[in-house]
């Protein structure tokens, strides 16, 4: 479709005026970033396999009754989304120990948690994405005590699905962390599930091998991104299970 006006680029998409009021243009690029954008790449086939990795998770939870700003997928590397008003936080839901509890925490990568644990961090790449509680949420006007309790809900919900979904491919999921927005309606509004969610958003590890099969492999440069990702994406039958990597992924349409 042709290039609109741009309204937003980040790290991994790029954001375009959408076609009728309300709307937007999500661009899937293929640059990988970690550690707070210190370490970048850019990775061929990343963005098309995102693109289609994320739209099978939003149609997924939207199947189930969980909102969120998904409207459809206009191309191998675009898909059409509402227009949300991004609450600046980043809710973190943690099932195993791993990365950055595992480390403050002084607990064994992949120990099991209790329960799922939720976190959020204040989005602010400057500030290297700092863990916050609820406490500082609510006094600092980021969201309401109904807004934490409807986001939460959301969250354990989304954890269910994605959980369930990967381990019927013998996936294990780590943790992941996702984005809510909300939609107005005059002085009203309700929380969607916004952004994407991919590999590049989760942790995934085979659970027979232990393979991680996310973006860990480029963090700790353990092999191939598109590979893992084209893995993952072959498992949840968002590929052919004939297809084996190339350079630029062939995706089914």
């Amino acid at each position: 479709m042709a290039r609109r006006k741009k309204i937003y680029e980040g790290k991994a998409k790029i954001l375009y005026e959408g076609p009728e009021p309300g709307t937007l243009v999500q661009y899937f690029k293929d640059d990988a970033t970690a550690f707070n954008a210190e370490k970048k790449a850019v990775i061929e086939g990343k963005g098309v396999l995102n693109n289609r990795l994320s739209e099978f998770f939003m149609t997924g939870l939207q199947s189930i009754g969980v909102p969120t700003h998904f409207i459809k997928r206009l191309n191998m590397r675009e898909q059409l989304v509402r227009q949300v008003e991004i609450i600046p936080l980043e809710v973190i839901v943690r099932n195993f120990a791993a990365g950055s509890m595992a480390k403050r925490l002084g607990m064994e990568e992949g120990a099991p948690l209790p329960r799922p644990i939720i976190e959020f961090s204040y989005k602010d790449d400057k500030l290297g994405d700092p863990l916050v509680p609820e406490e500082y949420i609510i006094a600092f006007g980021w969201a309401s005590q109904q807004d934490l309790d409807d986001i939460v809900a959301l969250a354990l919900r989304v954890n269910d699905f994605m959980s369930g979904v990967m381990h019927g491919v013998g996936i294990k999921l780590v943790d992941f962390k996702i984005e809510i927005g909300r939609i107005w309606d005059n002085d009203f509004h309700r929380l969607v599930v916004a952004d994407e969610i991919s590999p590049d958003s989760c942790r995934l590890w085979d659970i027979e091998s232990g393979q991680k099969l996310d973006k860990d492999v480029f963090r700790k440069d353990l092999g191939s991104l598109t590979d893992a990702y084209t893995e993952v994406a072959r498992r949840l039958g968002v590929l052919p299970s004939n297809v084996t990597h190339r350079p630029r992924p062939t995706l089914i349409n």
